[in-house]
């Protein structure tokens, strides 16, 4: 209890001296923390070892043409991945059943990368904003006194002016680490799925391009198998021909 009311006090001295324009700056931490905490959650479940390791036996047997262990593989998959695996295995491999497939998922991957942005952008702004109309009040300040009796009461107005600038600062830094990891996270997820699509185009078609050399296997061997029965009748054709004369 003692320690939520140092901190209400805390609060409300950094609201007094940096002025107005640190509510929605204290606002805009608060939810820069929470989008990171959850995006940082988010990657860590998808991204896990045992993730990856699923996904490499996923490909290989989609490379290989066994649907039924994709099949299995992807029973309990509830993850991105998956869910594109499981629209390629179903509804096949085609361009646009893929680029809906990832379409579908990309907005899981993409989430409050926009907000996030936002408040990289925002934060210095809101700083500037309130170090510019904390040194208005000081210039206010020096205009309504005729002789300045202490000069510390300016420095200390300007000194709490630029608090908000370094508060924006410090909220867009804090933001924009974790900002570009999750960018990097995105690019590699695009990547995974990727390979999951090529893998499935390439387990598809090995099917079609082993039927149709075994066709053309098939269709050598009926043809040289009709050609010795074609040349007896040659022959007598021939004998038939030349015997009157």
């Amino acid at each position: 209890m003692a320690r939520m009311s140092a901190f209400r006090g805390d609060l409300a001295i950094l609201i007094e001296r940096g002025g107005i324009v640190m509510l929605p700056l204290l606002v805009l931490s608060i939810i820069s923390l929470t989008l990171i905490l959850e995006r940082t959650w988010f990657w860590v479940t998808i991204h896990r070892p045992r993730r990856r390791q699923g996904l490499e036996r996923l490909n290989k047997a989609r490379r290989a043409g066994d649907r039924s262990r994709a099949t299995k593989l992807l029973a309990a998959d509830r993850s991105p991945y998956g869910l594109v695996a499981r629209r390629l295995l179903e509804q096949g491999v085609a361009e646009a059943v893929a680029i809906e497939a990832v379409q579908t998922q990309r907005p899981k991957l993409d989430r409050f990368m926009v907000s996030l942005s936002t408040i990289i952008t925002a934060a210095p702004l809101l700083g500037i904003l309130g170090t510019v109309l904390g040194i208005i009040q000081s210039f206010n300040l020096l205009g309504e006194q005729q002789t300045l009796t202490d000069p510390r009461a300016v420095s200390v107005g300007i000194a709490e002016a630029l608090l908000t600038t370094a508060m924006g600062l410090a909220i867009a830094l804090f933001t924009l680490f974790p900002y570009m990891m999750f960018r990097a996270q995105v690019e590699r997820a695009l990547g995974r799925v990727e390979s999951i699509i090529a893998a499935a185009q390439q387990g598809d078609a090995a099917p079609a391009g082993h039927e149709r050399r075994a066709g053309v296997g098939a269709g050598a061997q009926v043809s040289s198998a009709a050609e010795p029965t074609m040349r007896p009748a040659a022959s007598q054709r021939s004998s038939a021909s030349s015997g009157p004369g």
